[in-house]
């Protein structure tokens, strides 16, 4: 039989780790809509952001653009169409602000975790950032890297049975 199709579907994994690219496959899998905080981000404020306190900045805004993606999804799934959000989710804190609001509105939700280790992801990054293809938003330097690295927390088993965890390795 098959799996049963959750309205929400959580893409979590530190930088690198293919959320971008698998969140894109997962939303046609289920006939969903992919929210990108990247592609948010890039059209909507990157040519404004400022020289200083970047890290507030991008943190106030990234706030506010989820925010509306959550109210779209809710009448998505009004509609029967699932949301797959691709949003970092970098720490559980994170999380639970999209898992919450989830089980607010009585939606059913599935956390994807990519789980990728360092090294492959550093490559990736690199390679992303020569090639500029698809998934390309900005440029991601080492520091960029290093510093989301210093806040990535992975989702431990409580999480993971919580939110209906899958683990995906590559």
């Amino acid at each position: 039989m098959p799996e049963r199709r959750a309205d929400i579907y959580l893409v979590c994994g530190a930088t690198g780790a293919g959320k971008s690219t698998y969140s894109e496959e997962l939303a046609q899998s289920v006939a969903g809509m992919r929210f990108s905080i990247d592609e948010w981000m890039q059209r909507l404020h990157n040519a404004d952001k400022p020289d200083e306190n970047l890290f507030e900045w991008f943190y106030e805004r990234v706030q506010r653009n989820c925010a509306q993606m959550r109210s779209v999804a809710e009448r998505l799934v009004a509609l029967d169409v699932s949301a797959v959000f691709d949003c970092g989710l970098t720490n559980k804190r994170e999380r639970d602000i999209f898992a919450n609001w989830a089980e607010e509105q009585g939606f059913s939700v599935q956390l994807h975790f990519r789980d990728v280790p360092t090294d492959i992801r550093w490559q990736r990054v690199e390679k992303r950032n020569a090639e500029q293809a698809e998934t390309f938003q900005f440029e991601v330097t080492r520091d960029m890297f290093d510093f989301i690295e210093s806040m990535w927390e992975a989702p431990d088993d409580e999480e993971m049975t919580r939110l209906n965890g899958k683990r995906i390795t590559d």
